[in-house]
């Protein structure tokens, strides 16, 4: 079974974003290096950023793009070409290839049969 590990907000305005979501539900909202993201840690988290509780997760906040315009689920998958392939094959649609993150991972995004947007994800090297 794959877990939901991650989750990403959208935003139009992110210092309002990040206003809201500190203010709001206390979270910490770190701006990663060299990248247009911005790392939410909702629990606490190892030196891997994998949350020492069981069952809670971390995210992100984004800019809005024409792929994640709404809230997004990240699932967390052992080889991702092949869950793109399965994911096709039931209907789905791969509607952001997979791109490396990093050394961290490798990182995709689809439609599920309903058009809902969902992500995927698998660990790379170490950090697995």
């Amino acid at each position: 079974m794959n877990k939901v590990v991650h989750f990403e907000i959208p935003y139009d305005d992110q210092s309002r974003a990040q206003k809201f979501y500190q203010d709001v539900f206390g979270w910490q909202i770190m701006k990663m290096p060299d990248m247009d993201y911005h790392m939410v840690t909702t629990t606490p988290s190892d030196q891997n950023m994998k949350p020492k509780e069981p069952g809670a997760i971390n995210g992100g906040l984004l800019a809005k793009d024409p792929t994640g315009q709404h809230p997004i689920i990240v699932i967390d998958v052992p080889a991702i070409e092949d869950h793109l392939k399965k994911i096709e094959s039931s209907g789905g649609k791969i509607i952001m290839p997979a791109v490396k993150v990093g050394e961290f991972g490798m990182y995709a995004r689809v439609a599920d049969t309903e058009g809902n947007t969902i992500g995927v994800w698998q660990m790379l090297g170490p950090h697995s």
